[in-house]
């Protein structure tokens, strides 16, 4: 008879059941029931708990998508290189918010204090956060909720982090030489930044054998897990989560054929050029280069 809410599910509850299936009128504390009465199912995690109508259940509700709808909408507001002279123009934003990823404490701190002396014009530099290692999900929770970009050097974004920032809507940019970053930022202070070259990643294959060919050198035997592989790509290699070698796909067969793409759950033999000393266990990273298309507002 209780109305229950549970995330945006709700309703009166017209019957219990325990563990076993027998009809209970009651469920003390660490009693598992499964219960019938629901407009919907509520999702795993979701918190239950007892209101007074079905009114202000359906009230509470209502706060919750609107505030549900409000939070999806501000996570996509983040903002990019390309996007901030625009910003700035029209008065909204009066700093560039950073996020810096190096792979050593060396390359850190020269990039840092460069950056910092940016922070001389209308737009200042803000660093919210500096640190050594590759970019992860935290650092792209972080950058969505303070809506800033993140800048990397040396350094990579696995893939859980990829996927979060694409969802969240963040600016992930990264470089192998410094005075392209900095050049990079000033620009974008300066309201002259070129269109970004983006890296997408099409999927991950494993190797699994490794056989050696004539002219031709060591060619991995791969299984793909994910994605798919194409030979107009390039091939990043990973070993033990780092980059050992890169570069373009030179050979891409199924059995004994040639093949343009391969896809998931698919065995291939892979080459790639001026790079053969794979090892059983390694990834191989297909991505592509991407040019971003950036408003003419901005030049």
């Amino acid at each position: 008879g209780d109305v229950v809410l549970a995330g945006v599910a709700y309703g009166r509850i017209k019957a219990m059941f325990d563990f076993t299936g027998r009809k209970v009128r009651k469920a003390p504390p660490s009693t598992p029931v499964s219960v019938m009465g629901l407009n919907d199912v509520p999702q795993a995690g979701e918190m239950f708990e007892v209101v007074e109508s079905e009114r202000d259940a359906r009230n509470i509700v209502l706060e919750r998508t609107q505030a549900s709808k409000q939070s999806e909408t501000a996570a996509k507001k983040t903002i990019t290189l390309e996007q901030l002279f625009e910003q700035y123009k029209s008065g909204d934003v009066r700093e560039l918010r950073l996020i810096i990823k190096a792979d050593v404490q060396g390359s850190l701190e020269p990039i840092v204090n460069s950056l910092k002396e940016l922070s001389k014009g209308e737009i200042t530099v803000n660093i919210l956060h500096a640190e050594i290692g590759n970019i992860s999900e935290n650092d792209v929770m972080l950058a969505s909720a303070s809506n800033a970009v993140i800048i990397g050097f040396n350094v990579q974004a696995d893939v859980a982090a990829r996927n979060m920032a694409e969802a969240e809507g963040v600016s992930i940019r990264l470089y192998d030489i410094i005075y392209r970053l900095t050049e990079d930022v000033e620009k974008a202070l300066k309201g002259m930044l070129e269109p970004e070259e983006k890296e997408k990643v099409l999927g991950h294959a494993e190797v699994r054998a490794i056989f050696r060919i004539s002219k031709v050198g060591n060619v991995a035997g791969c299984y793909v897990t994910d994605g798919e592989i194409r030979r107009n790509a390039r091939i990043r290699v990973l070993r033990k989560g780092e980059t050992i070698g890169e570069g373009a796909v030179s050979s891409l067969k199924h059995l004994t054929e040639d093949v343009r793409e391969m896809k998931q759950g698919f065995e291939c033999g892979i080459a790639i050029k001026g790079f053969d000393a794979f090892q059983v266990g390694d990834v191989l990273e297909c991505f592509i280069i991407e040019k971003a298309q950036v408003s003419k507002d901005i030049f």
